[in-house]
């Protein structure tokens, strides 16, 4: 039973149902263009060694220094060590790295952290350390300052987009997680793109991150333990399809009509379940790789047993694991007027096991910092007014690189 605008509205009944129907029809189609960009001069963190090269003379190997600025286990105190003509070279970059500026630990182990962009606007991240034989930390990833999909169970929808981040913030965020929390090493690091933002929304930044990222001097990240999520771009699930470095993809799915997904999620309306899985059934898997459908369970809204089936014939022919999420409550505008519950353990295993029997790959979710908002749905910033561009060198969050003798 919820609240707010909509007066007292028991999940199930007909008031809920409109209620649910009256805030979502208000939904537009998702603005598609590109979103806003941040201008300014190049980040160090998203150059690659031959670009660091063709910055100007650099007495030393530019895949040095490219490892001396992405190898955080190698920093000094004050971030980077490099030569005096690295340094000079340098000047001609933005080196603002993202200041986290808030830490919220959960009692799970995870931390939700706010970072500070050099030009004022905050986005969230997730350092999810796991306790296994060899330790890994999965950091979950913000891709924009806001989102344009505006799926009426999200909490960043209720952001509206800001502006894409750069590809030096993408790993810039990456880096500053690792120095503040871990890991020292690139080897025990898992990313997933689920943060805020539609990453296929900002295609460019993130494939240059990947990139960077994955490079055999930087941290040398395989594109296996790297998962870009997508509301069902279709565009965008296309040229993903042809990156050299393709990580895994996610598809945030959420419904199993049409109709029902388009008042969830009204990129529905550009791109239908047909598109949707026709992209899916085209885009190359490796060796033993799946598509991880994405599935947030909301009481009396997706979780029928019809609907088990539905998504049963939905996974038909794709090599998948359907992750069924339980929905994440938050009170963020305009989600505080929305009617929207989880249901309980007993309907979210029912509904498991329905589609384990009729064939499915499936996986419960156990959202972590949930008790922090900081789980699946719920990371949201009030946008800041952009301060101008940094000057040279930027504003960084940690000192310059360090000169060494």
């Amino acid at each position: 039973m919820v609240g707010g605008r909509w007066g007292c509205v028991k999940a199930g009944s007909r008031c809920y149902t409109d209620a649910v129907s009256a805030l979502v029809d208000a939904q537009l189609v998702p603005s598609l263009g590109p979103a806003p960009e941040r201008t300014g001069q190049p980040s160090a963190w998203a150059l690659l060694p031959d670009e660091l090269r063709a910055l100007g003379p650099l007495r030393g190997d530019a895949e040095r220094l490219f490892s001396r600025l992405q190898r955080v286990a190698t920093w000094g105190p004050d971030g980077p060590e490099v030569g005096k003509s690295a340094r000079a070279l340098l000047a001609r970059t933005d080196l603002s790295l993202p200041a986290i500026v808030e830490r919220h630990p959960s009692e799970d182990g995870a931390t939700r952290c706010v970072l500070r962009l050099a030009d004022g606007h905050r986005v969230e991240a997730v350092h999810m350390p796991r306790a296994v034989k060899n330790p890994r930390v999965t950091l979950c990833l913000s891709s924009q300052v806001g989102c344009a999909m505006a799926c009426a169970f999200c909490a960043t929808g209720s952001m509206g987009i800001v502006r894409n981040l750069t590809a030096g913030e993408l790993v810039g965020s990456v880096l500053a997680l690792m120095r503040a929390l871990g890991p020292a090493s690139g080897h025990q690091l898992t990313l997933v793109f689920m943060g805020m933002g539609e990453p296929l929304h900002n295609l460019e930044h993130v494939g240059r991150a990947l990139e960077v990222l994955h490079h055999a001097s930087g941290l040398g990240l395989s594109p296996n333990r790297i998962t870009v999520s997508t509301s069902g771009l279709v565009s965008g699930i296309d040229k993903l399809a042809t990156w050299r470095v393709r990580p895994l993809l996610a598809l945030s799915l959420n419904a199993t009509t049409d109709e029902a997904r388009a008042r969830l999620m009204p990129v529905n309306r550009v791109w239908g379940l047909a598109a949707l899985k026709a992209a899916l059934l085209r885009f190359p898997l490796r060796t033993g790789e799946k598509v991880l459908i994405e599935y947030v369970l909301l009481r009396d809204v997706n979780d029928s047993d019809d609907d088990a089936e539905r998504l049963a014939v939905f996974a038909r022919g794709l090599r998948h694991n359907v992750n069924v999420i339980p929905y994440n409550a938050h009170d963020a505008a305009p989600a505080s007027a929305l009617p929207f519950a989880a249901p309980d353990d007993e309907a979210v295993q029912r509904f498991a096991r329905r589609l384990s029997e009729l064939g499915c790959l499936c996986t419960v979710r156990k959202s972590r910092g949930r008790d922090v908002r900081g789980a699946c749905g719920q990371l949201v910033q009030a946008t800041a007014q952009p301060r101008s561009a940094p000057s040279a060198g930027g504003t960084p969050a940690s000192s310059p690189p360090r000169t060494r003798p």
